[in-house]
């Protein structure tokens, strides 16, 4: 439910930052604008902090989190579940990088969204060059890849029914060996020496190799996983062939340090394209909104956007809000802006298009801004009058209300309005309730109509609060009639948020 249009300003005040505070010097490729980041105590949770600003302040579960620049990439990196992409497709992924710079990539589709019935799976080959750290997407690195050889095997007479069907349409007489099914066969898409491509039908792309980081993550009791971000998938079919990416999709794990426990990761590894990983069956959770809902991670959105959210659902009253965290750097430690949105919702039925899925309308009815650094100030500061609050009023970590002014042009804000959502949940590793909101359209455009209804997933958020039981959980004290602190008192939620906001300045 992230409000829309904001790739062009972000990029605006991403030029306008680096001009203001970046020490840019040296020539080498890896020499990345870099600002100071705060000293900021995170290893203490103070007394009077609500557990989901606690949880906020220690991303990833508390890990030290290290990117390495340039990345290390040797190595085998595997999918930690069932991954949903635009469309939707559903699969899993098993990367493999070599020292020689050389690369296969396994992707293996299937016909549900638990990934247990395999459809086709891809084998990719070819090389990848690092080339310098990213001058668009901060963190990031680009690189030089070429695709040499992708071939396809099929799981059953139906998939390859169905799916000749659609790469014939722009490859005709394919397959071209008998054209039959048989178990095992590779057929070939693409062949860099022969000219045979017949990709297009697919809507097969790697440019998602085009963009990458690497993460390593010290957890307490000493253990480390390694993450690898790839950049994202266009939401449009139509542009994904041609797409250059600004923001990453869900993060492959090293095959020897990912998280524990992780069935998924060993069924992954020990898989091939002629015998594809079959998932574990997942429960089927009942959907439930009721509480608060926070980012597990620094999340990175096309366009240059890193934030977090927090999330506040009340279902009783069907009413929402919504703090987006706005941030200009991919540890989200730099605070640009804020932006605290709310209305009401109507739960649909279950999704026809995404199984698992549940439809949601969203009304978006209230908005205010904060702005946190000096370059969202002048930017806010210079809207026309009547488009964005109060005209020339702007000033720094002073909140502001613009549902008078039907939202604030300057951040593609228009109030009121209606999003087409949808929603699911499920647990993660430590059994903690995971809640995953449908996936922004990467043009930045807002989700106003039926046909935009996502197909895909947002990076999740976990549960920090929820009904009585649950915030005892956490530690928390609770009444009854309190299950959100924000609705009933919103003065002590705000002034947490403000004290929050203080901590990462």
């Amino acid at each position: 439910m992230m409000l829309a249009h904001l790739a062009h300003l972000v990029q605006i005040l991403s030029v306008a930052w680096a001009l203001e505070v970046l020490p840019i010097s040296g020539s080498k490729l890896w020499d990345v604008p870099s600002a100071p980041h705060p000293q900021v105590n995170t290893t203490v949770k103070l007394q009077w902090e609500p557990q989901c600003q606690f949880q906020l302040r220690h991303l990833q579960d508390g890990a030290r989190i290290t990117a390495l620049v340039p990345p290390q990439l040797e190595g085998n990196w595997v999918s930690t579940g069932c991954e949903v992409r635009p469309g939707p497709e559903f699969l899993t992924r098993f990367y493999t990088f070599y020292s020689n710079r050389l690369f296969k990539a396994l992707q293996f589709y299937y016909r549900d969204g638990g990934c247990r019935e395999p459809a086709y799976s891809l084998t990719i080959k070819g090389k990848l060059r690092l080339r310098q750290a990213s001058w668009i997407t901060r963190g990031a690195t680009e690189t030089d890849h070429h695709v040499n050889k992708v071939g396809i095997v099929f799981h059953s007479q139906a998939a390859m029914r169905e799916l000749t069907g659609r790469i014939n349409l722009t490859c005709p007489g394919f397959p071209s060996r008998g054209g039959r099914w048989a178990p095992g066969r590779v057929y070939e898409l693409y062949n860099s020496k022969s000219g045979r491509d017949c990709r297009a039908g697919l809507g097969f792309s790697m440019l998602e190799l085009g963009l990458l980081r690497v993460e390593k993550q010290q957890h307490p009791q000493r253990r480390l996983v390694e993450e690898l971000f790839l950049g994202d998938v266009h939401t449009d079919w139509a542009q994904r062939m041609n797409y250059r990416p600004t923001g990453y999709q869900r993060p492959l794990q090293s095959a020897m340090h990912h998280i524990h426990p992780c069935p998924a990761c060993g069924i992954i590894y020990r898989s091939n394209e002629h015998q594809p990983p079959i998932l574990p069956r997942q429960p089927d959770l009942p959907l439930e909104l009721q509480g608060k809902w926070v980012s597990r991670e620094c999340e990175v959105r096309p366009a240059v956007l890193f934030l977090t959210r927090y999330f506040i659902f009340q279902e009783r009253s069907r009413s929402w809000e919504g703090y987006y965290h706005h941030y200009s750097d991919p540890a989200c430690r730099q605070p640009t802006f804020t932006v605290h949105a709310s209305g009401r919702y109507v739960r649909g039925p279950r999704s026809a298009a995404v199984p698992g899925g549940t439809d949601f309308v969203f009304k978006v009815t209230h908005a205010k801004v904060t702005a946190l650094d000096r370059a969202s100030v002048l930017m806010l500061n210079t809207s026309e009058e009547g488009t964005c609050g109060e005209a020339g009023s702007w000033t720094l970590g002073e909140e502001q209300d613009i549902t008078g002014t039907q939202g604030c042009a300057s951040l593609g804000i228009t109030l009121p309005h209606n999003e087409y959502e949808l929603f699911k949940t499920q647990l993660d590793h430590k059994q903690r309730p995971l809640l995953f909101i449908g996936e922004r359209p990467t043009d930045g455009s807002s989700p106003d109509r039926p046909e935009k209804r996502p197909t895909s997933y947002q990076a999740p958020l976990v549960q920090c609060a929820g009904t009585v039981e649950t915030a005892a959980r956490h530690g928390q004290r609770s009444q009854p009639g309190r299950a959100s602190m924000l609705t009933a008192t919103p003065w002590a939620t705000l002034l947490g948020v403000s004290l929050y906001l203080l901590a990462v300045l």
